[in-house]
């Protein structure tokens, strides 16, 4: 059963809010690119006002000037409407430049950079009317809606007290000179513009942190969701459990193929056995490059003799090297003199092969025998 609204209480995670930013959701403010649009337009009516009406008043009196030749011939009147267009393109397209830099800025600053191309998908489901009835009465649209009406009564309301403060004196304009009706009347408007402005970035400002509300809210996650994505995330049990067995037969593998190179296998007859490798040009000390127990202590054995590897029984330093010594570490000092000793029974096994060479008695320090360790009992008994 899918789970309710009421049980997204969860905050999204990293890798939610990664993957609406993927899909296109980001949160965006549209009255702050509204705010931003009408700010720079004004601004720059304002700033280009004169150079603008210079430019365009003799763009139209080129436009209007004819002559006999002109109007005699269609071609030059065609050469004469493809660079009309292009004059004026050169002033058009910079400044659609800079109100395309405005919006890309805004957006930015609103919901970061961000560039997906989820959205232009097509999906029919958008042509479902009963999921179109479903969205345009969901919070997200209703929002939408309380906030465009809110919005449009602050506009209305300013606009109308402003105009009824400057009845009066638009009314008197009908009395005064053109040029300096002209003038009042643009002055006017550009306060009028001004409030307008004022309204919107006020705006804006606040709903800028709306929209990272409810946007956060949107992403919410219920329970089911988090557990999903964390197991997602780092994978069922079952997988990692597969993993952790392959890793451990790679390395078991690894162990047992250097098991020939060893110098020598010592064994508690079946229950331990560890491999020691010592190369006084590489090594500081000994070092244990192989060690099993049980099933994989026997088939460490076998190997070592078939590779004619010497193999000692001395179960005190066996059971010492397995519980104290992990694989690829080198001996620790207190079985130095074990280890030299069974090592010197190896290196005379080389040089006089064919007699018979004593096997040495191996001690170890009681305290690395595991065997000599009190048990639990033993001690609360004392």
């Amino acid at each position: 059963m899918a789970d309710s609204a009421q049980d997204r209480n969860l905050p999204a995670s990293a890798r939610r809010k990664s993957k609406a930013r993927s899909e296109g959701q980001v949160p965006r403010s549209r009255d702050l690119g509204h705010f931003a649009a009408l700010g720079m337009g004004g601004a720059l009516m304002l700033v280009l006002a004169d150079p603008l009406s210079g430019w365009l008043q003799q763009l139209l009196a080129n436009a209007l000037r004819f002559d006999h030749a002109a109007v005699a011939d269609p071609g030059q009147m065609g050469e004469r409407l493809w660079g009309l267009m292009f004059k004026a393109l050169l002033v058009i397209v910079p400044l659609g430049a800079v109100m395309v830099a405005v919006a890309i800025a805004t957006a930015v600053l609103s919901g970061g950079w961000n560039v997906s191309f989820k959205m232009l998908e097509p999906s029919f489901s958008k042509f479902n009317p009963i999921s179109g009835l479903g969205r345009m009465f969901s919070k997200q649209h209703l929002i939408d809606v309380a906030k465009m009406s809110t919005l449009a009564l602050l506009v209305g309301t300013v606009g109308y007290y402003y105009l009824k403060a400057q009845f009066t004196g638009l009314v008197g304009l009908l009395a005064v000179p053109l040029p300096s009706a002209i003038g009042h009347l643009a002055g006017t408007v550009a306060v009028g513009f001004g409030l307008l402005l004022l309204v919107l970035g006020t705006w804006a400002l606040a709903d800028v942190p709306l929209q990272r509300h409810l946007w956060a809210e949107r992403l919410k996650m219920t329970r089911e969701e988090v557990k999903q994505e964390h197991k997602d995330a780092e994978g069922s049990n079952e997988v990692k459990a597969k993993i952790k067995q392959r890793m451990r037969e790679m390395s078991r593998k690894r162990m047992l193929a250097a098991v020939p190179s060893a110098d020598l296998v010592v064994m508690n007859p079946t229950h331990y056995a560890v491999a020691i490798k010592y190369d006084d040009a590489q090594m500081g000390a000994p070092r244990v490059i192989a060690k099993g127990a049980d099933l994989l202590a026997l088939r460490i054995r076998d190997i070592a003799r078939e590779a004619k590897v010497p193999v000692l029984q001395a179960p005190p330093l066996a059971r010492a090297l397995y519980t104290h010594v992990e694989l690829d570490q080198e001996v620790p000092a207190a079985l130095f003199a074990a280890v030299a000793q069974v090592l010197a029974w190896v290196y005379q096994l080389r040089a006089r092969p064919a007699s018979d060479v004593p096997t040495p008695q191996v001690e170890v320090p009681p305290e690395l025998d595991p065997n000599n360790r009190p048990r639990p009992d033993a001690a609360g008994a004392a």
